[in-house]
C-alpha cells in the first residue's frame, strides 16, 4: 500500500498556522523529564513508559504486523476501558470498568501467554457521566514493582500488591467532569500525584505511596480537563507540571505550591506535555495552539518564558513526541502529521495519515529503532521514518478499534484494543 505524504502543502499550512510566533528570547536551560530509574527501566511501568514520553529502549521490536502476522497471542479483556497497558516483570496491568461504570478494577495478565491472573476491584463509588470515547477506565495505572496504583474517578485512588490484594484506598469524592475522568497518576519519589479538573472542586494532590495518606492538596481553578501530570527536572530542582484549561502550571512536588504559570491553552486540554531542547511542549485542542515553554521562573511567565507558539494544528487527544531535533504531532481533527523543528517551531514537513477524519487518533505515538509509530482509532499504525521529512514506510492493521497507547517491553508490543489484549513480536 503506497501512501504519499502531502509535504508542505499550502492549504494544510494555513490550517495549522505555519509560522511560529516567538515570544521570548532563546535561553536553553538544563531541563529533562524525570525518567524511571533502577529496575523499572527494563519495563513499561507508567503512562508513556519509563521515559514518560514514548521512547523505547532496546532492540528486537518488529515494525510490521497484521491480523495473521507477528501476533504472539490475543486474549479477551473483561469489561471496557481505554487505559494503556503497563508492564513489570511477568505481569501486564490494565484498568477496566463493568456494569456501565458501576464497578472498576485493576486486571493482571501473564506476559508469556496473556492468561488473566486476577482482578482487584475498588470499593464503593457510582457511575459518573462519561463520553463514549472516554468511558470509565481511561487513566493508565502505574507501578513501582511493589504496588499498582490506579486513579478510578468516582471509585477513588486504589493501591494493590502484585497478588491483587488491596493495600490502601482513598475516596477522593465525586468526579464532575462532563466527559468523565481520564487522568493517569504519576509516581514521584515516595508519592502518587493525581490531577482532577472538574466543576466545583478541581485539585492536584499527592499521596504517600505506602499508606495512601494525603501529603498535600492544591486547589485549581480549571473546570474541565483530562490531563495527566509530568515531573521534570529544571537545573537544581524538580517541578510537577500540569497542562490544563487556559494555562500551564508548575507546582513544587514537596508541598504543592504553585511555582509558575503560562497562559495560552484552549478550553479543553488532553495531551500530555513532552520535554526536550530546554523546553516543555504543551498542546491543546481541538486543533488549538502549541506552546514551547522554558520552565522555571515564578508567577505569570507568559511574556518571558514562552519561546515560541503556533496558533493552530495541535492534537485534540494524542500527545506529541520529540525525536532528535524534531517535534512530531498529529492533528486528529484532519489526520495530518506535522514535523516541527523543536527549537524554533518552524515547520519541516507534513502529510496525511490515512483518510481525513474528525477525532481519528487517540493513542500517543512511540519511537523505536529510528521510526515513529502513530496508531489511529481504526487500529491502523502508520510507521514513519524519524527525521525532518514525512516519509511513511508502511501501515500495519490489527482490524480492531484502538484508543489505548501501546506498551513495549523485551522485544514485544502490547496493544489494548476495545476487546482484546494483543502481544506482537517475532516469536
Amino acid at each position: 500500500m503506497l501512501i504519499r505524504p502531502l509535504v508542505l502543502l499550502p492549504a494544510l499550512l494555513l490550517t495549522i498556522g505555519a509560522q511560529p510566533v516567538t515570544l521570548a528570547a532563546e535561553e536553553h536551560s538544563d531541563v529533562s523529564m524525570i525518567e524511571v530509574e533502577g529496575e523499572g527501566t527494563r519495563y513499561w511501568s507508567r503512562w508513556r513508559g519509563p521515559s514518560g514520553q514514548g521512547y523505547v529502549y532496546g532492540e528486537g521490536y518488529v515494525d510490521s504486523w497484521g491480523e495473521d502476522r507477528n501476533i504472539l497471542w490475543k486474549v479477551e479483556v473483561p469489561g471496557s476501558g481505554n487505559s494503556s497497558p503497563i508492564v513489570w516483570g511477568e505481569y501486564i496491568f490494565l484498568t477496566t470498568s463493568t456494569d456501565s461504570g458501576a464497578e472498576r478494577s485493576i486486571l493482571a495478565f501473564r506476559r508469556s501467554d496473556g492468561e488473566l491472573l486476577w482482578q482487584a476491584t475498588a470499593p464503593g463509588g457510582s457511575a459518573e457521566r462519561a463520553h463514549r470515547k472516554n468511558g470509565h477506565a481511561s487513566g493508565t495505572a502505574t507501578t513501582d514493582g511493589e504496588r499498582i496504583y490506579a486513579f478510578l474517578g468516582n471509585h477513588g485512588l486504589l493501591a494493590v500488591d502484585f497478588d491483587g490484594d488491596r493495600v490502601w484506598h482513598q475516596n477522593l469524592g465525586p468526579t464532575s467532569n462532563y466527559h468523565g475522568p481520564a487522568s493517569s497518576p504519576l509516581l514521584y519519589g515516595d508519592s502518587v500525584v493525581v490531577v482532577q479538573d472538574q466543576r466545583g472542586d478541581s485539585y492536584v494532590a499527592a499521596f504517600d505511596k505506602e499508606s495512601g495518606r494525603q501529603l498535600w492538596r492544591t486547589e485549581r481553578s480549571q473546570s474541565v480537563g483530562w490531563n495527566s501530570p509530568v515531573a521534570i527536572r529544571v537545573g537544581d530542582h524538580d517541578e510537577i507540571v500540569v497542562s490544563g484549561q487556559h494555562q500551564v502550571q508548575a507546582y513544587d512536588p514537596q508541598n504543592g505550591n504553585e511555582l509558575w504559570r503560562a497562559r495560552g491553552n484552549t478550553f479543553e486540554v488532553i495531551p500530555t506535555p513532552v520535554v526536550g531542547h530546554g523546553l516543555i511542549f504543551c498542546t491543546s485542542g481541538r486543533a488549538g495552539p502549541t506552546l514551547a515553554i522554558r520552565p522555571g521562573g515564578s508567577g505569570d511567565v507568559t511574556d518571558t518564558h514562552i519561546a515560541w507558539r503556533v496558533s493552530k494544528g495541535s492534537p485534540f487527544v494524542p500527545a506529541p513526541i520529540i525525536v532528535g531535533d524534531e517535534l512530531f504531532m498529529v492533528n486528529d481533527m484532519i489526520s495530518v502529521v506535522t514535523i516541527y523543528d523543536a527549537s524554533s517551531g518552524e515547520v519541516r514537513s507534513q502529510g496525511r495519515l490515512g483518510s481525513a477524519a474528525r477525532e481519528s487518533f487517540s493513542a500517543a505515538p512511540v519511537t523505536v529503532d529510528g521510526k515513529v509509530f502513530f496508531t489511529n482509532d481504526d487500529g491502523d499504525t502508520f510507521v514513519l521514518e524519524a527525521g525532518p521529512e514525512v516519509r511513511i514506510l508502511h501501515v500495519n492493521s490489527l482490524g480492531e478499534r484502538i484508543l489505548a497507547s501501546p506498551a513495549l517491553v523485551g522485544g514485544r508490543w502490547y496493544f489494548r484494543t476495545t476487546q482484546h489484549l494483543v502481544a506482537i513480536g517475532a516469536g
